[in-house]
């Protein structure tokens, strides 16, 4: 399946939007997953420059028919919040009609609301829902705890974590709709049957690194030293 595979990480700023100064602070990453087979494919979090992510994809010899969303926030989704306004999917459907946005179904209203896209544009998923591009298979695993719909991305080893889990640190849980004690849940719960040998690709570049092993990021990832809840709680509850 490897060499069926199309999977691929682009940083906002750096391999598309560069002109963008939000997109150059924010260090999003965006992620293709697809079949090389079929020519298919599926955007993780597009935002910033649908432009420029439609040509990445098409410099590949690829076609976007898809959107997997890890939550609603506009640096993952675009769209208005908190006087912000991002480029994003509902620009993405503009350009390429009948292209579904598959969001949680915890995090159906925020989408809407935050995108102003509707029920037609949007397909729900529940936690362990499979979303199949071609022969490739996307394990959806719900993860809250930034947001109540937050959920990553299990594909051929690899972890598409947005903003559940970063390479150092993990999502904020202060905003709207963020719980300390399911992102505790989460993380060491929810996460638990990913294997050490998996990658990890975060939704920011906030480390050196864009990828790691689960493995190492469980041995050096600060979020994992408190070993119960309660001490989660006493460093990281809001």
């Amino acid at each position: 399946m490897d060499d069926r595979l199309y999977f691929r990480q682009w940083l906002a700023g750096r391999d598309f939007a560069r002109s963008d100064p939000l997109a150059r602070q924010m260090v999003n990453f965006v992620y293709a997953v697809g079949d090389r087979e079929t020519g298919r494919c599926m955007l993780v979090d597009p935002a910033y420059d649908v432009d420029d992510l439609l040509d990445l994809v098409e410099g590949d010899e690829m076609e976007v028919d898809g959107v997997l969303a890890t939550h609603y926030h506009p640096d993952h989704v675009g769209g208005d919040m908190m006087g912000i306004s991002i480029v994003g999917v509902r620009d993405l459907l503009e350009r390429r009609s009948g292209v579904a946005v598959h969001v949680q179904q915890d995090e159906v209203e925020f989408v809407k609301k935050v995108t102003g896209l509707g029920d037609a544009e949007l397909v729900t998923h529940s936690g362990g829902d499979v979303v199949s591009i071609g022969a490739v298979d996307v394990t959806l695993v719900h993860t809250p705890g930034h947001t109540p719909g937050s959920q990553c991305f299990f594909v051929e080893n690899r972890l598409v974590s947005g903003d559940t889990l970063f390479l150092d640190g993990c999502g904020r849980t202060d905003l709207p709709g963020g719980d300390p004690r399911e992102m505790y849940r989460s993380l060491t719960d929810r996460l638990a049957r990913i294997p050490d040998k998996a990658l990890v690709f975060p939704g920011h570049m906030y480390s050196a690194a864009g990828v790691a092993t689960m493995g190492a990021t469980r041995e050096l990832n600060y979020v994992f030293k408190p070993k119960t809840e309660q001490q989660w709680l006493a460093v990281f509850g809001a």
